[in-house]
């Protein structure tokens, strides 16, 4: 069962009597984690684990000319008095030997939080013949479409709370379930995939999904090799939470040492230039009921509505509590979620489609590696699914590529044609966690540089 708020404060509130260094930051979980797993048209695994877990961390005196306080940290996976002791004991006994904290502030104080809502009680609780059932109409839709469909649904629901030496205290409850698919052509000449997720599984569509996989399987049959190079593409919005839920970070502290596409020149950064096209707004929301947030930002901050960045103009980098104070800056309450979407009327995929002369259409990519921070550069495949446009059509599949790309030269005035709607989608590499809005976007250019033989 899942921790409820009496019980995650006495919990919290034991840890904290256990304590004797000057500060300390506590935890405790529970989860409530399903999954089914199917293969080759068939059940192959299904599971169910429940967990509590607790942590401390805990900051002593470091005594002697230098002063500041020594960090240490433990967990526990239980909530009984003997185990609370043990992870407190360790802690303390870990600070007892470590260096100074050089980055150690003291713990909050009494915070006020707005609670979110993302979490479902049905989620949490999923029903397990009612799962079988629907993973069996997915598979009953490969059969009649004589493909071969794999994929891993998983359900997840947690309950803790934060609370520290200083007085602050902290309950949140989430949930999220997800369904991946890979669908296969028995030749296995092509492959199709199709990921989404919410913190409400009536919200999540299984049939949509299995439908889309296999439809892109159908079409991605006899790819032809096409060259390598710089090409109009359209991203589906997959492809683009794969390329910017990875390193595509907002950090104040790495812009102003010089290690970030959005450094400037001694020390400054480019906050307040319009780095983006002018149509891109780019922020976080806790409260957007598609996509709850967190109701505690970074370091336990109550989290705020923030514009990252707001007709195309960057306007907020993230300050950790320890580099605001550095820097004579404010703390940044966030982000908690990412919502791309544009301030003009949204295009659909289709209208994209038919407005390209010459392009391509990339569905989903993997295996994605950050090359080059300082311009937010990022290498990877295409994976499941490219088609070549030609005349406002679909002409036919293409054979994968490999790209090396820079994300806000991606997103730079002048290289975004069109941008869609945003949908909730997560990155392919996270599974379905991690989930934010992202649109379709058309680009005049991104750079392939080589084929690859994947499927």
């Amino acid at each position: 069962m899942l921790l409820t708020e009496k019980e995650a404060r006495a919990a919290t509130d034991k840890m904290l009597s256990f304590v004797t260094a000057e500060d300390a930051v506590v935890s405790v979980g529970s989860e409530i984690y399903s999954h089914l797993r199917f293969a080759a048209n068939a059940f192959q695994t299904s599971g169910r684990r429940e967990n509590v877990t607790a942590t401390v961390a805990v900051w002593k005196d470091a005594g002697g000319a230098a002063g500041g306080r020594k960090r240490g940290a433990a967990s526990a996976n239980g909530l009984d008095e003997a185990s609370l002791r043990e992870a407190v004991a360790e802690a303390e006994r870990v600070a007892s030997i470590s260096p100074p904290d050089r980055e150690y502030l003291p713990s909050l104080g009494p915070q006020t939080y707005k609670p979110t809502q993302g979490f479902a009680e049905a989620t949490a609780d999923i029903s397990p013949g009612a799962r079988a059932k629907f993973i069996g109409d997915i598979i009953t839709e490969c059969e009649r479409a004589k493909v071969v469909g794999a994929g891993f649904h998983q359900a997840r629901g947690a309950a803790g709370a934060t609370a520290t030496k200083n007085g602050n205290f902290a309950y949140e409850r989430v949930s999220n379930v997800s369904l991946s698919m890979t669908t296969r052509t028995p030749a296995g000449d092509s492959s199709g995939y199709f990921l989404r997720s919410h913190f409400d599984v009536a919200r999540l569509d299984p049939l949509r999904i299995a439908r889309e996989s296999i439809r892109r399987a159908l079409e991605g049959r006899n790819a032809r090799a096409l060259d390598p190079g710089a090409y109009t593409v359209i991203l589906e919005p997959q492809a683009v939470a794969d390329l910017l839920n990875f390193g595509f970070a907002f950090d104040a502290r790495s812009a102003e040492e010089g290690r970030s596409a959005y450094s400037a020149p001694d020390g400054k950064t480019r906050r307040g230039q319009k780095i983006f096209d002018e149509r891109l707004n780019i922020y976080s929301d806790p409260w957007n009921p598609e996509l709850p947030g967190s109701q505690a930002a970074q370091a336990g901050l109550p989290a705020e509505k923030i514009f990252l960045v707001r007709a195309g103009v960057l306007e907020t980098l993230v300050y950790s509590r320890f580099w605001a104070q550095k820097r004579n800056e404010r703390p940044t309450p966030g982000p908690v979620n990412i919502i791309m979407e544009s301030a003009a009327p949204a295009a659909s995929v289709e209208e994209m489609i038919r407005s390209t002369e010459r392009g391509l259409l990339v569905s989903r990519f993997w295996y994605i590696r950050g090359i080059d921070p300082r311009r937010a550069a990022s290498t990877g495949l295409t994976r499941d699914g490219v088609w070549l446009i030609e005349g406002g059509q679909i002409k036919h599949a293409v054979k994968n590529f490999r790209f090396n790309q820079s994300m806000t030269e991606m997103l730079a005035p002048g290289n975004v044609e069109m941008i869609g709607k945003p949908e909730r989608v997560g990155s392919s590499e996270g599974g379905g966690a991690g989930a934010s809005l992202m649109p379709a976007l058309k680009v005049k250019k991104f750079n392939f540089t080589s084929q690859s033989e994947a499927v």
